[in-house]
């Protein structure tokens, strides 16, 4: 079976009032769309210590700050595109 990307989504107080949520709406979204259940898995996580750059995501241990939903999106496609 395929390692999937993990994406980890900071949930701390500082990124929930930068809007992680609309993140996390973006992800999941993108992931059922295009059937992406075996190859990413999303997880909530706690302060990475970036709390001023939030919204904060990390995906398969690389840290990403001020991230958008188009942000989100597009370092997902690039982790998975290098993947393949």
């Amino acid at each position: 079976m395929e390692k999937k990307t993990v994406v980890t989504i900071c949930l701390g107080s500082s990124c929930f009032s930068r809007k992680n949520r609309d993140v996390v709406s973006a992800l999941q979204e993108y992931v059922r769309i295009n059937s992406l259940d075996e190859k990413v898995h999303l997880q909530g996580g706690h302060c990475m210590g970036k709390c001023s750059k939030g919204p904060v995501i990390m995906v398969d241990e690389q840290i990403f700050t001020e991230i958008t939903p188009a942000k989100a999106i597009a370092i997902i496609e690039t982790f998975l595109l290098n993947r393949d």
